[in-house]
């Protein structure tokens, strides 16, 4: 009971003093100091960002779900079922050659799937975008289970064009498909059913494909209904193959949004691509140092730097690897998937693309449908999804990657000092330093005789004002502003005339935050509009990297580039030597940072547009709703510090 009682005991008013004496302390030096910690925290993101490719933070890959057991099966793939696809192959090459419409070629390959007894069907449908309608036939068959009531199904599929490389036709990949629909029913070892998928196009016939079977048809796709469905989609692959010959198996995995499959997929596919198939296994298309070194240092950033340096392995490696995370960005951070595998990610669905980069050899059909049985083979044994490696991480190099640890806090850094920044901010509206000169006179004993005066100087800090309301409607109209923009580019006119269009916005995005200069700019007890502003942007943006880097890294890094350094330096310090001219300068920046794609990137914003509409990838919104009106935010910013001085 005394125990008790101690523990429901009041403390000491002397240690509560301590403790609120300690933790102003603690306050002040973090405000004195705030400027040297988000500068440090600014460095540390950044060197961290730049340290990425570097060995140290990857670690080898490994499998987590021992259900698995890659490569640990026997393959019946024969030279006969090569035979096969290479008279596949034939076929597909007169159709191409013939210029054959899009309902030929889905017929040709319906009748086969058909022939083979496969409940087949195709499947038409038509999206409405902008900038016109994209049509086309999708051909598709269902293979059921022998084992199994069909509640759950994999997808082996291929699209008719490939988007990777120089051949822009994927006639191999289609034609290995049909020989493994050929190849597959012949055996009773599946616990799944097995559904082939041919897409039209690149990625809008998979799409549309993958809408009709989950039922989840958007407003501007016309479609048939599919005629033959089955269970519930676990895993896919996807097959490009669009040269003669190849010599190393690609993997390609980013899907919509920035989704990642399970690892365990990909980690399998390695491990039966080298010991069933015996061929190379890479990231992308990028072959090794070692494999060619005479093509590597044709391309490499270094072949005009000293031989000591353009020969040094560790600079290779680092070399390798930081392409390998640069291409994942580009896609990621994009939101588009980096071929048709990532629009089964939507789904729930692990999927991923083998891709045969091209060469005069030495491996073809033969070794390519082995490490496609294999695989078939080795998802076949999941008894439940994959579940168990990571969906956070980046690959650099095929056999090592980086856990979500070890990359994700360089961004939350940035995040935490625009915080910091802000908050700081926040402070300085509120209270305003006031400096009060007082002077005192000493006497030499007696009481009217003055020896000397002295000047004493005293600081004083007094509260002011800080109304909110001017900065948050900004907030919320530049937010507007960005909404109203995207439904403007989305629209007809837009695209029809998109020179003419992409100038007048440009200038209206320009003048608009004028508006601004109306509102009061503060006194003596009133906090300053811009600093005010300044405390909302800040806090704003580094939330938006906080959250987005859990979502998307790669978002968040690009985010945490383009606005870490610009917000936190919209504004310069009272001290600081600040012309007009340079606020209009920085004003000038801040816009063409802001909106300047609209001029520059004609093309990426059409293909923004496209994917909004066709693949509903989220980066065209993004960029109009979140990043353009953070930066005008801070355009603000620098032109009402400009007028106000």
């Amino acid at each position: 009971m005394n125990r008790i009682r101690a523990m429901l005991k009041r403390p000491h008013a002397g240690k509560n003093v301590t403790r609120l004496r300690r933790r102003r302390n603690g306050a002040t030096f973090v405000y004195t100091n705030l400027s040297k910690i988000t500068t440090a925290l600014l460095a540390a993101g950044y060197i961290w960002m730049s340290l990425i490719p570097i060995p140290l933070l990857s670690q080898g890959t490994y499998i987590d779900e021992n259900a698995l057991q890659p490569s640990q099966v026997n393959t019946y793939w024969t030279w006969q079922d090569v035979h096969r696809a290479d008279l596949y192959l034939h076929s597909l090459e007169v159709l191409r050659d013939q210029n054959s419409t899009s309902e030929q070629r889905a017929q040709f390959i319906r009748d086969e799937f058909a022939s083979l007894g496969l409940a087949a069907a195709t499947q038409n449908y038509t999206f409405i975008t902008s900038s016109g309608s994209v049509s086309g036939v999708n051909a598709y068959a269902v293979m059921a289970s022998p084992r199994t009531s069909g509640s759950e199904a994999m997808v082996v599929s291929a699209t008719w064009r490939s988007d990777i490389g120089d051949e822009p036709y994927n006639l191999r990949g289609v034609s290995i498909v049909l020989a493994l629909a050929a190849f597959l029913k012949n055996y009773s070892l599946w616990a799944k059913d097995i559904i082939f998928v041919i897409g039209d196009g690149h990625l809008d016939g998979m799409q549309a494909w993958l809408d009709a079977y989950h039922g989840t048809i958007p407003q501007n796709l016309a479609t048939d209904f599919l005629e033959h469905t089955s269970g519930v989609i676990w895993t896919a692959l996807n097959i490009d193959y669009p040269g003669h010959s190849f010599s190393h198996l690609g993997v390609f995995f980013e899907g919509l949004n920035g989704r990642l499959p399970n690892q365990d997929l990909i980690n399998s596919a390695r491990l039966i691509s080298h010991y069933t198939g015996g061929v190379p296994f890479i990231v992308y298309d990028h072959l090794e140092p070692h494999d060619f070194p005479d093509r590597w240092e044709a391309t490499s950033i270094l072949a005009n730097a000293p031989e000591f340096i353009r020969h040094s392995p560790q600079l290779k490696d680092f070399e390798y690897r930081a392409k390998n995370i640069r291409r994942h960005v580009s896609y990621q951070a994009r939101g588009e998937p980096s071929g048709a595998h990532g629009l089964y990610h939507r789904f729930r669905i692990d999927s991923i693309t083998l891709y045969a980069v091209p060469a005069a050899g030495p491996h073809g059909f033969f070794a390519l449908g082995k490490i496609i049985e294999s695989t078939l083979r080795t998802v076949n044994n999941l008894l439940e999804r994959l579940h168990a490696s990571f969906f956070f991480y980046i690959f650099t190099s095929p056999g090592t990657f980086m856990k979500i640890g070890k990359f994700l806090p360089s961004a939350v850094l940035v995040g935490v000092a625009m915080m910091f920044s802000g908050l700081g901010h926040w402070v300085e509206a509120r209270w305003v330093q006031e400096v009060e000169y007082h002077d005192e006179q000493e006497k030499d004993g007696t009481d009217n005789q003055i020896n000397s005066r002295e000047q004493k100087v005293q600081i004083k800090w007094r509260s002011r004002r800080r109304p909110v309301l001017s900065p948050v409607f900004t907030v919320i109209a530049t937010h507007a502003m960005g909404l109203l923009s995207f439904y403007f580019i989305c629209s007809p006119i837009f695209l029809e005339n998109q020179f003419t269009a992409s100038l007048t916005l440009f200038v209206l995005l320009s003048a608009l935050p004028a508006i601004s200069l109306s509102f009061p700019n503060g006194n003596s007890d009133v906090a300053p509009f811009a600093v005010l502003l300044k405390s909302f942007n800040l806090c704003l943006a580094s939330t938006v990297i906080s959250i987005t880097s859990l979502l998307n890294f790669s978002l968040a890094a690009m985010l945490a580039i383009t606005l870490g350094i610009p917000l936190m330096h919209s504004s310069s310090p009272p001290l600081h030597s600040f012309t007009k001219a340079m606020g209009l300068a920085k004003y000038v920046v801040y816009t063409l940072l802001a909106w300047g794609w609209l001029l520059f990137l004609p093309g990426e914003v059409k293909q923004a547009v496209w994917n909004w509409e066709v693949l509903g990838i989220w980066f065209a919104p993004f960029i109009c709703i979140v990043y353009a009106p953070l930066v005008t935010q801070a355009a603000i910013v620098a032109l009402r510090q400009s007028l106000a001085r």
